[in-house]
Parts: C-alpha cells; structure tokens; sequence
C-alpha cells in the first residue's frame, strides 16, 4: 500500500512536471532554445574565465567535460528507453540542448584563452576552427542525434580539453606531452563509444563502428598534422604582450618600456608599426607571456628580415631565455640588437619546439632628423 502511495506520488510529480510553465515555455520557443544556450555557454565563459591554471578555471573546464561525456551517454540511450521510469527520464527533452551548451561552453572557452595572446600569427588556422565549431554550434539542434557528429565534434572538444589540462597539472610542455594527451583522449573518447555502442541497440542499429572510428581517428590524425607543421598555439602558453620598443629599463621589478603608440583607433594594436631609429640605437623587443604556475619553458626572439628582391624573410638571430610561469601579467623578458638597417622586420616569439607564441612586425625607418612619434612610458 505505501509502495503504491509513493508510485501514485512520482506520477503526479511526473506530471506536474510535463506541464510546468518552464517546460510549455521551452516547448513554445523550441526553435530558439539552442541559440539561447549556445550564446549563455558563450557569455558564461566569457565573463568568469580567468587563468587556464586558477582553481575555478579548472572547476568549470573538467565539470563541462564530465557532465557532457555523461550527457553522451544518457542520451543515446534514452533512445532505447533505459530511462523509462526513473527520474532521468523526464529530463531526456533537455539532453540536446545540455550536450549544445557544453560544446558550446568548451568551444568558447577555448577561444577565450586563445584570444588572449596578443598574435595568433599562423595559428589563426586553428583559431578559425574553434571559432567555426563555436558558431556552428548554433545550428546542430536538427543534426544533434546524429553519432558520427556527435562524436566528431566530441573529439576534437576531448583532444583540445587534454592539450590544455595536461600541462596544467605536471607543469611541464613538449611534444611528448601534447602526443600523450592525444593517446589520453583518443582511449576515452574510444572507451565511450564502445560503451554506448555494447549498452544501446539502437546505435548499433545505425551506425557502422569502422565509420565512427575512422572519423575519430581522422579528427586526431588532422590536429597532429596541425600541430607537426606548427599550426596550433603552444597551449596553455599565450602572448599577453609584445613591443617593439625605443628603450627598456628595469626597477623594483618593474620594467618600464618607451615605445611608439599607434593611432588611437587601432586600439588593437599598442606599438606603431613605423619604428623610427637613429644611427647606431638599440631596437628592443619585449614580450611578457602566460603560463601555468611553476611551468618552466626556454623561449626565443627570432629576428627576421624581409628581402623583397627574394621576396623571402631571412633569419637574422635566435636570441633565448627561459621562462618560469605563474605571473598574473606573464613572464617578462627581452631583447635587442643594434646597427639595424631600413627594411620589414618581424620577430617570432617562439618555444624550443618551434611553436608560435605570437609576432611582433614593424618597419624600420632609419633616420639622424625624423623623431619618434607618440611616444610613451608604460610599465610592466
């Protein structure tokens, strides 16, 4: 008898539920929800990120790539209806818009932390793809049920997830590490779908596993390509700052640089890119980069000059330091050379690997009578 009064009391809870003005709200702006959810994932990232290594960060990056690896799992098998009279079960309505706002909520916080570097230079290829995945996003509600897309999208969300945290956590960044955190999320993207694949008929009875594995495997095969030809940013290094600049001083651990600043509508942009030198002064480069606390990494200023009768930049000089992360404002260091000539120059900020932090481009005008212009003094 109490056991009957207790199912009689879900069924109208149940039912109380099914015509909640919340759910009637949902069901009239259907059409809508997903790009509701998609701009909040956005917004959400956008306003409470900060540090990729803060306790927080790493709170809301693993709690999204939990609960969308177990919303992937609850929902293609709510198709079977093994939720079928469990509390899960008036939920599986939501389930395509939570696995949206967690693509959409990884993806953008993936574009936070790269926007932040002050050049994506050639990584901007790799940056597209994260601002494409983003926006399109927008417009997976209709094909959301579809596995192979689901699992495409989910690992490359997983590949990236790994590249970032890694590092993170074992404080230390290189090629080994970026393939280990490759093979990390290849096993579990792998182990879930053979997850769901073993516990869900109905998958199995609509896709082929050699196809769903071949696009995994293609997905990672294409972020190594990216990666081997140094498309992709060195994770969860960023370029907060680089300056092309007159003079750099040192006190009380403050370094004060003198550079030339743009027109005021190119806020984008802080140094001039027309350098004017005198004869036999210095030209320094400054850079300050992000990395995780206790991350150590040897960077390089590469000098490059452009020959416009080779139409090809030449090298000039790898000038190296090291790194130790965990400033709020970014690893400060920098450079310099002298007897430089007239021409397009540009220095690569780079790690031993080779990967691009981030360029610094200006042109030399080499002149004894013009004077720099805008000049000012900012400290760091």
């Amino acid at each position: 008898m109490k056991q009957q009064h207790v199912e009689n009391g879900m069924r109208k809870t149940l039912a109380r539920f099914k015509d909640s003005a919340f759910r009637r709200f949902i069901g009239r702006h259907q059409k809508y929800a997903p790009v509701v959810f998609f701009i909040g994932g956005f917004i959400f990232d956008s306003l409470t990120l900060g540090r990729i290594d803060r306790l927080y960060d790493l709170f809301v990056l693993c709690s999204h790539m939990t609960c969308l690896t177990a919303t992937l799992y609850l929902y293609n098998l709510a198709e079977d209806g093994k939720w079928k009279n469990t509390f899960l079960e008036r939920f599986e309505v939501y389930f395509p818009l939570a696995i949206q706002f967690f693509f959409g909520a990884l993806s953008s916080a993936y574009v936070v932390y790269f926007s932040r570097s002050v050049s994506l230079s050639r990584t901007v290829y790799f940056f597209i793809i994260l601002v494409a995945l983003l926006v399109a996003n927008e417009f997976l509600k209709k094909r959301i049920s579809n596995k192979y897309l689901q699992f495409g999208v989910y690992s490359f969300i997983s590949f990236t997830f790994f590249a970032f945290m890694i590092p993170v956590f074992i404080k230390e960044l290189s090629t080994a590490i970026f393939a280990y955190s490759g093979l990390i999320s290849l096993g579990c993207t792998l182990v879930l779908i053979g997850l769901i694949y073993a516990m869900s008929p109905s998958t199995r009875a609509e896709i082929r596993k050699r196809k769903l594995i071949g696009i995994v495997l293609a997905v990672y095969g294409t972020i190594a390509l990216f990666y081997y030809f140094k498309l992709i940013p060195p994770v969860p290094l960023a370029l907060s700052n680089g300056i092309v600049a007159h003079s750099i001083q040192v006190e009380n651990d403050q370094y004060l640089v003198t550079y030339e600043t743009d027109e005021w509508h190119l806020f984008w942009r802080k140094h001039r890119l027309k350098f004017i030198l005198k004869p036999h002064e210095n030209v320094y480069i400054f850079s300050s980069i992000f990395a995780p606390t206790s991350l150590k990494k040897s960077i390089f200023h590469r000098w490059k000059r452009y020959n416009s009768e080779t139409r090809e930049w030449v090298l000039i000089e790898d000038i190296g330091f090291n790194i130790t992360g965990g400033r709020d404002g970014g690893y400060r260091g920098y450079t310099y050379k002298n007897n430089l000539w007239n021409g397009t120059w540009q220095v690569e900020v780079l790690t031993e690997e080779g990967l691009v932090l981030g360029v610094i481009d200006f042109e030399i005008i080499l002149s004894s009578t013009l004077q720099p212009k805008r000049l000012v003094m900012e400290k760091f």
